[in-house]
């Protein structure tokens, strides 16, 4: 019996750890009108593309690494660990097919950059979009 309550108490924290499992909202300027998909959003973001779908330059600015809103993105979104992404940009940068993107330290920050510039695409925690800010996903 004890045995039986441990197992259920450990299933359901599992459970409810997964589903507390923090999401990100993907936030571009109001007047973008294209329709990104996660995997158009993942391409952005591991620069195979540098355009929205509807056409305009398209720059990637993430949260910072070790933030948690950075970890869900990047596994998620681009369906890679934190290694995985580093290693990947490494390799971009050595052979010279892109740069990573731009690290803003917070979600405000964020927001009040991709209210003032059309092009740039970001992510910050759900819920923290700020005003003057358009969001196309949420993962």
């Amino acid at each position: 019996m004890k045995k039986l309550l441990s197992l259920t108490l450990l299933t359901s924290s599992l459970i409810f750890s997964a589903m507390a499992a923090a999401e990100v909202e993907v936030i571009v300027h109001p007047s973008n009108a294209a329709a990104l998909d996660k995997d158009s959003i993942s391409r952005i973001f591991l620069g195979k593309t540098r355009g929205f779908p509807s056409g305009g330059e398209a720059i990637p600015v993430s949260m910072p690494k070790g933030n948690g809103a950075f970890d869900e993105f990047t596994q998620g979104v681009l369906g890679k660990s934190g290694k995985q992404l580093k290693a990947y940009w490494a390799k971009m940068v050595f052979t010279g097919k892109g740069t990573p993107p731009k690290e803003i330290g917070s979600a405000a920050e964020l927001s009040n950059l991709v209210a003032n510039n059309p092009n740039i695409i970001g992510y910050v925690p759900a819920g923290s979009a700020g005003a003057g800010v358009k969001v196309v996903g949420k993962f």
